[in-house]
């Protein structure tokens, strides 16, 4: 037997802000949060791309004591953040009643890649005392569920997706699976991701997949333009607290949307590149309808993958229209990541998050930089203003490096 899943909280660390309001309001004001890099001095390493989308306000000690938060990476108190955030909206108390039906899917793409940078510095400057017994648990991926689950309690399911780019994706709908087969009642789940270092940029750099407008760092992420010339990087989290439909609503919780769609699929075709006309992407999407029970006529709006780069955007506009057909030009489909940039394994999170709030609060976040559309990107892409519009049913794509695709499919709760 299937239950039913709703979203009951959620938690945002981005670009934008820290904090869900904040960042929606950026957001569906059409504002920027990419900016030149203050992470590291990227001027002076010569690399090819010198902006990105750092979190700007960010203080963990509004969520996490100074003594834990000096063992994580960034990466790890930014998914612990996000996931406060969401339990708290959600109203979910954690305690010996329901521990063991609470579980926690937080992923990542890459981890604690800034802790493996500062340690092999400080390793070849000092020697091997000078490598923090903490090290090895700053840096895997799963350490983030594990925290979570440390500070909370809850002891149901703890697992980590790592999925390059649909790593959020695809934690949320591991999640929404989990309780719909009565494996656990709620679990918090999501995507975190801190890489705006030497290392990542460096390595996107080389693989030519960023873009270089550091001139005009708000101006470029540009998805669907014809002037774009890659994505830009970002950093954050984006968490749900996802709960089976009967335990919300007897204990009175605000249900923000309902979970009714899960696919994946994988291109096997290229490392990096996506497959001809979108095929692997448009048959997740399939999957995920499949899996929903609803008609390509029935979604209302897509948050796309949308990167901004120009082989990713023609893909993911012809795999929308071969699954859509004559539907595909009566949505409405929007890029964030015009917005934040591209968060890797903390973008499905928060485009799932996104697509959530898009849904409660009847607005369809813009395309910002669309100025110029690309010939072979002809859909309707909400460009540089936000939309109302009664939204019913959702649908969130990620596609990562490897061919790996997620689509998650929300619908308006009544």
């Amino acid at each position: 037997m299937t239950r039913r899943v709703v979203v009951t909280g959620v938690g945002l660390v981005t670009p934008l802000g820290t904090g869900t309001n904040v960042t929606w309001e950026n957001l569906t004001a059409g504002r920027s949060g990419i900016r030149r890099i203050s992470h590291f001095d990227a001027e002076a390493t010569g690399m090819a791309c010198t902006i990105a989308g750092e979190v700007p306000d960010f203080n963990v000690e509004d969520f996490i004591n100074r003594k834990d938060a000096r063992k994580m990476d960034k990466f790890i108190q930014f998914g612990v953040a996000a996931s406060m955030m969401a339990l708290e909206q959600s109203g979910l108390t954690i305690d010996e009643s329901n521990a063991e039906r609470v579980g926690v899917a937080v992923g990542a793409g890459m981890g604690g890649l800034v802790s493996i940078e500062n340690t092999m510095r400080a390793y070849e400057a000092g020697g091997a005392r000078k490598i923090s017994p903490f090290f090895i648990p700053q840096t895997i991926i799963n350490m983030t569920s594990g925290w979570v689950s440390m500070l909370t309690g809850a002891k149901g399911p703890n697992t980590a997706a790592v999925t390059a780019c649909a790593t959020g994706t695809h934690a949320v709908g591991d999640a929404f699976e989990i309780i719909a087969r009565g494996d656990a009642d709620a679990m918090v789940a999501g995507g975190t991701e801190a890489v705006v270092c030497e290392l990542a940029i460096g390595g996107f750099s080389a693989a030519r997949a960023l873009s270089t407008r550091n001139d005009d760092p708000q101006a470029a992420s540009r998805p669907w333009d014809v002037d774009r010339d890659g994505f830009v990087m970002g950093e954050g989290a984006g968490v749900l607290v996802l709960e089976e439909l009967e335990s919300a609503k007897a204990r009175g919780a605000v249900i923000l949307a309902e979970v009714i769609g899960y696919g994946m699929s994988g291109d096997a075709y290229h490392m990096t590149s996506p497959s001809p006309g979108g095929e692997g992407g448009g048959r997740c999407m399939k999957a995920a309808m499949n899996r929903a029970g609803i008609n390509p006529e029935d979604v209302d709006y897509i948050n796309a993958h949308g990167t901004s780069t120009p082989a990713g955007d023609v893909a993911e506009t012809q795999g929308i229209k071969s699954v859509f057909g004559d539907h595909a030009k009566k949505l409405m489909v929007s890029s964030s990541k015009s917005m934040t940039g591209h968060l890797l394994g903390a973008a499905g999170g928060i485009e799932a998050a996104f697509s959530v709030l898009a849904v409660f609060n009847g607005v369809v976040p813009p395309t910002i930089n669309l100025d110029n559309p690309d010939p072979e990107c002809d859909l309707d892409y909400v460009p540089h203003e936000a939309r109302d519009a009664n939204i019913k049913v959702a649908v969130s794509n990620s596609f990562g490096f490897g061919g790996t695709n997620a689509t998650v499919i929300v619908r308006k709760f009544d």
